[in-house]
């Protein structure tokens, strides 16, 4: 695991309800919580964990509404079927 991920997901881990979607926001907490000298790595942790937040909400919000689209990708195979025959 590269250095990025290995401190995104340590950062995660200890502090899970601190982070959000917004970047600035995030590279905000980064500063409060954790000592990176560097500008350019702080962004990237910045971003990495941006990422991976923003990722988690949607595939959280498809597995909501997930019964609802496998139903119509049913359909849609079903009806794929009909139309071959």
């Amino acid at each position: 695991m590269d250095r990025i991920k290995r401190i995104s997901t340590e950062l995660l881990e200890k502090y899970p309800d601190r982070f959000s979607v917004d970047f600035e926001e995030n590279k905000k907490i980064i500063k409060e919580i954790a000592v990176v000298r560097s500008k350019i790595l702080r962004n990237r942790i910045a971003g990495y964990i941006t990422s991976y937040i923003h990722k988690a909400s949607i595939q959280n919000e498809h597995e909501i509404s997930g019964s609802d689209d496998e139903e119509e990708v049913e359909l849609e195979k079903g009806s794929e079927i009909v139309e071959e025959e």
